[in-house]
């Protein structure tokens, strides 16, 4: 059944146990990545390749207050523990629900214009006399904790439940935007926060703090962009480091709880497309870096770009599994930047387990730049995103009309070709690929452990730029309005410049590194009959479960799917009234069935309709 569920605060005699129910085991969905190492995988089988054909809307919950006056969109993935369902909405409000029957258990509504981090929020499941607590960053700078047995903050965490992150270590006099826009990580009693902050050459840092999640005190820092002393300090021409911006985590980081290690995926230095002013790798820019998790010591690194000039930051989540070679067990992480090129690594060295070459790559003619001459580059597995643009092969002609307008744009604008990791240049416009929206996006992959699959979403989304010199003296984009995914065909959308796919769903054997499959994600509705299977962007995860299924939503055409894992074959479609550009979860309710649930309000820079609020829920009749 369908309703619409508004918001009513209800008393804490009300709540009983509300959050406190012991979960089972499998059932739950206690992580932003389902487990702390991002595997966003369901063991439920009860939904099937054999019966998804009968998956239907159990019900949905619109989280746009009555007193609201806008659309807000949403990227948030909700938790699961017991049969209550925890939510952030972009309306400044944490919600209970029952997980069965959608029915509001309570609500907190944040002070003033806070809103809760876009991506969701993070379950600590509490200890002795500690009760178990929501834990999520706000717009403003700041980290709270709620009791889930009360809907209140937790008092005894911070100043009355929030913890100020705009530090001076942090701030260091700018006075700039700060917030958690992702989950925090959760290791025993320590909630680890990233941050994002302005892509500027100086500005405020990009550290990553680990904090006692009972007191809010701070318990360990680790500086993204190394402090004199420190390991990769000469990775940095003289001079460069000092109050350098970016080299930051807005993403999702992952723990290994067994071995105590936390994933770190850090982002590229400021700013984000010259380097002029800081010569050299940069680390940690753009590297995966494995600590300590008890207390923030570098264990290892592995940089997956030297000297960040092209926007690829790191967004998807570490993800932690075990590689099976020659009758041993590996384990292993992923990790992937926006470039599309996915490094799988021993977990406890950071070594590549598949042959990674340094690569020459062409060199930048801007003024003061210094381009790294060699890439990182996997032998195996291959790309997956495309790498470069031809104009004289790759112009798409889907149809007349868009030919004619892509190859009009392309001539007038004089933009020219690109090959893998080519630079902006300053003295014309470049097609690069991927561009700044991907490849892979924050959603990350899924992993089936039956079957060795990592399965993840890309996009195949270029941009056109071209660098100028600013009035500070530094170099950054130029203010170009066109894009080669942002050509809209008036009255119905926007649509990329190369010929298809735009979008892909890919399966790679990580016990091979072989790609089993690759299918097109997406279809584009006024595309004449039998060109239509194009692929679309799109953002947020897939899920996997035991029963051999993927669920995803991502994509800008408003459809929720399913796959078939072993096959990639799509045996399931729901059609919304926004686009799901979020991450699904899966889990058993009170009443034994197994739910599918994900949040629909479009909205995203590929140009998504911001017409929805829901969260939706789907199970068999």
């Amino acid at each position: 059944m369908q309703s619409k569920l508004r918001i009513c605060v209800m008393a804490a005699s009300l709540l009983g146990g509300a959050g406190l129910v012991a979960a089972q085991a499998g059932t739950d969905w206690q992580n932003y990545g389902g487990d702390r190492g991002a595997q966003r995988y369901s063991p439920l089988t009860q939904i099937t390749p054999a019966n998804v054909s009968s998956l239907k809307v159990a019900w949905t919950y619109h989280m746009k207050p009555a007193d609201a006056t806008r659309v807000a969109t949403s990227q948030t993935t909700p938790l699961v523990v017991g049969n209550t369902m925890y939510l952030g909405s972009p309306y400044g409000r944490i919600v209970a629900l029952d997980a069965t029957t959608g029915k509001e258990l309570w609500v907190y509504k944040m002070p003033g214009n806070q809103r809760p981090a876009p991506r969701g929020m993070a379950y600590w499941p509490g200890e002795g006399d500690y009760a178990p607590e929501l834990i999520f960053g706000t717009n403003d700078g700041k980290m709270m904790a709620i009791d889930v047995k009360t809907g209140k903050p937790a008092e005894r965490f911070g100043e009355h439940g929030v913890v100020n992150l705009k530090t001076p270590d942090i701030m260091r006099g700018y006075d700039k935007n700060y917030a958690l826009t992702s989950p925090p990580g959760i290791y025993k009693n320590l909630v680890m926060t990233g941050g994002s902050g302005p892509e500027e050459s100086r500005s405020i840092s990009g550290d990553e703090r680990a904090w006692d999640v009972r007191t809010g005190k701070l318990v360990w820092t680790f500086h993204g962009v190394p402090h004199d002393g420190e390991f990769g300090a000469d990775t940095w021409a003289p001079g460069s480091r000092k109050d350098r911006a970016g080299t930051n985590i807005w993403n999702m980081i992952t723990v290994d709880d067994k071995r105590g290690i936390a994933f770190l995926p850090f982002t590229g230095p400021g700013p984000d497309r010259w380097g002029g002013d800081r010569h050299g790798m940069n680390l940690f820019g753009n590297a995966l870096v494995a600590v300590d998790a008890n207390t923030g010591k570098r264990l290892w690194h592995f940089q997956l770009l030297h000297h960040e000039v092209w926007d690829w930051d790191q967004p998807t989540p570490p993800m932690l599994f075990d590689v099976k070679r020659n009758d041993k067990t590996i384990p292993a992480v992923a990790a992937m930047n926006k470039s599309g090129y996915l490094f799988i690594l021993d977990r406890l060295t950071g070594k590549p387990l598949y042959d990674v070459k340094e690569v020459p790559v062409p060199k930048s003619n801007v003024e003061d730049e210094e381009t790294w001459p060699t890439q990182p580059i996997p032998v195996t597995p291959p790309p997956l995103a495309k790498q470069s643009f031809t104009a004289a092969t790759d112009v798409t002609n889907i149809t007349p009309e868009l030919e004619s307008f892509c190859k009009n744009l392309i001539k007038t604008k004089k933009i020219h070709d690109s090959v893998p990791f080519s630079p902006i240049t300053s003295d014309s416009q470049i097609a690069r690929f991927p561009g700044s929206g991907g490849g892979p996006e924050w959603g990350g992959g899924a992993f089936d452990p039956k079957l060795g699959y990592f399965i993840v979403n890309t996009q195949e989304l270029g941009s056109i730029e071209q660098l100028e010199k600013k009035k500070d003296g530094y170099w950054a984009s130029a203010n170009i309005p066109d894009s080669f995914f942002d050509q809209e065909i008036p009255g119905h959308g926007y649509y990329p410049c190369h010929n298809p796919p735009w979008g892909d769903l890919w399966a790679v054997n990580v016990n091979t590194g072989k790609v089993a499959w690759r299918v097109n994600l997406g279809v584009s509705d006024i595309m004449p009959e039998g060109k239509r299977d194009t692929g679309r962007p799109n953002l947020g995860a897939p899920l996997a479960t035991a029963s051999g299924l993927i669920f995803i939503g991502a994509t800008d055409d408003s459809r929720f799917r399913a796959f078939e894992t072993k096959t990639g074959k799509e045996i399931w479609t729901h059609k919304m009234e926004a686009s799901a550009h979020a991450s699904p979860v899966s889990y058993q309710g009170s009443d034994g069935k197994q739910y599918v649930a994900v949040v629909a309000t479009g909205g995203s820079f590929v140009h998504s309709p911001a017409v929805g609020d829901s969260l939706i829920v789907f199970g068999l009749p």
